[in-house]
């Protein structure tokens, strides 16, 4: 993804509470400011904060520093922490033309039609699991997909940041499952849409 200086890249996340959505962000931002960024900015989260509910966390990263502390009505990239959501949740409300969708799912993702957005999708929940974390944990997985999909900010750097966010609790495999997924990532960087409905 090209940016300007000045521009302000908007990341809305959707998952469910208890998923680590907040802290996915939180990861995404540190290494943003590690990697030269001069701004990022968490937003407010939306919905409810009960265990399995939909909530909603934004990011808004920049070359140059933030004063626009709103929060994203219109973002860039959109990352699904659970592809099930789908169904409850319209994730591509308000999405700039071209944006990306970047998923957790088992699908591939030729399965998803979303015409006039581009689209990534790996299987974070399986990987997560492969590199030694416990079933459902799929927030820093999910990492490497949009570290993948955006070309925002590089492998090492995000693997670095979430080994030190989760020291003491499997930073190694939350780092390896980081990794895993973001050599696993498949994208359709066409705006034409995939064959078939989510």
């Amino acid at each position: 993804m090209q940016q300007t200086n000045d521009q302000i890249i908007q990341i809305r996340w959707h998952g469910r509470g208890g998923q680590g959505a907040i802290t996915a962000a939180k990861v995404v931002a540190e290494a943003a400011f590690r990697s030269g960024y001069g701004g990022a900015v968490m937003a407010p989260t939306f919905g409810t904060e009960r265990r399995g509910a939909p909530v909603t966390t934004s990011l808004k990263i920049s070359r140059s520093k933030i004063y626009d502390l709103s929060p994203i009505t219109t973002p860039d990239i959109v990352v699904v922490l659970d592809h099930m959501i789908l169904h409850e949740v319209d994730v591509t409300s308000g999405l700039k033309p071209g944006g990306w969708i970047i998923m957790n799912s088992p699908r591939m993702v030729k399965d998803y039609s979303f015409p006039g957005y581009r689209t990534a999708v790996a299987n974070a929940t399986r990987l997560g699991v492969e590199a030694g974390l416990r079933k459902g944990v799929v927030n820093t997985g999910i990492i490497g997909a949009l570290g993948r999909a955006s070309g925002l900010i590089g492998i090492d750097i995000l693997a670095e940041t979430i080994a030190e966010e989760f020291s003491g609790r499997n930073p190694d495999a939350n780092a390896l499952a980081a990794r895993l997924v973001y050599d696993a990532t498949l994208m359709d960087d066409s705006t034409t849409g995939g064959p078939t409905d989510a």
